[in-house]
């Protein structure tokens, strides 16, 4: 049985077996993982999850799909189809009502429109996951993977590197799935931490800083952070880091932002922090 794609779901169903192959070989599962997957389809990634893991726990929001995947997913025992979205799952809650103390790995072929929710909604829940491996657009995944001075870095690439480390495994062709994308797509997977790579005072003006920084990406590090930071705490940070009075914040590293941030500590600049927050 065969059902169309919902363009409002933004479905793309990955048919190519060969590549559902070499997911499910790049997930590198033993009989002892417990997988989350996001978004079963038509089970066919599903099916072969549920024979690599221990146990596989498949959420998907298509009621159409339900008795489908029902059907085929019968034989296997150790599966289970929960029948919610990614964005609304309480993943703590799930694993302790079901006893799970286990760190779990997910599994998505997801829907490209909502790959960064998605991601900061697993970055809440990381002291319970190991490892992320999910189909993304490939420029999507060069994003999250950039490094400072690419044209690809962003305030995106600093917040994910921050709580994992980011590897693009293998490409996938377009042609791989049904309906056929506009785009190329690739394997991303995402190791979270158990430490930040860099020590950070207050996480919450850290992010703040480097948002505000790429929000205007155009402009030099001093004008982009103008309404945030006083000359009297950026010149110096300047000096210290032997960066040029021009520098653009494509070309700080994420270590480079945690020193900035941790420089801010006069009672003038956390005024002026303050003021903003409030109005953004």
């Amino acid at each position: 049985m065969y059902l169309k794609p919902k363009k409002s779901l933004g479905q793309n169903f990955l048919v190519d077996k060969n590549i559902q192959r070499k997911i499910v070989s790049a997930c590198a599962l033993s009989k002892e993982d417990i997988i989350l997957e996001i978004g079963a389809g038509m089970g066919d990634l599903t099916e072969q999850l549920a024979v690599a893991a221990k146990r596989v726990y498949t959420l998907e929001i298509d009621r159409r799909l339900f008795p489908v995947l029902e059907q085929r997913l019968r034989e296997h025992t150790n599966c289970q189809l929960l029948k919610e979205s990614i964005l609304k799952f309480d993943i703590d809650k799930f694993l302790e009502e079901d006893l799970i103390k286990q760190k779990i790995k997910v599994v998505g072929n997801i829907p490209y429109y909502i790959s960064s929710p998605i991601i900061e909604h697993l970055v809440e829940y990381r002291a319970n996951i190991d490892t992320v491996f999910m189909t993304v657009q490939k420029e999507f995944g060069r994003r999250v993977n950039a490094v400072a001075g690419s044209k690809e870095y962003g305030s995106f690439s600093c917040f994910v590197q921050y709580y994992a480390q980011s590897k693009i495994i293998f490409e996938i062709k377009k042609g791989s799935f049904s309906p056929r994308p506009k785009v190329d797509s690739c394997l991303l997977s995402l190791k979270f931490r158990q430490e930040a790579p860099v020590k950070v005072k207050d996480e919450g003006l850290f992010f703040k800083l480097i948002r505000s920084a790429f929000n205007q990406r155009r402009k030099t590090l001093r004008n982009s952070l103008a309404d945030f930071i006083t000359l009297g705490s950026l010149e110096p940070f300047l000096d210290r880091e032997g960066l040029d009075r021009n520098v653009r914040p494509e070309d700080l590293t994420l270590d480079k932002f945690a020193r900035l941030s941790n420089s801010i500590d006069s009672a003038k600049d956390l005024e002026v922090l303050k003021k903003n927050q409030k109005r953004s």
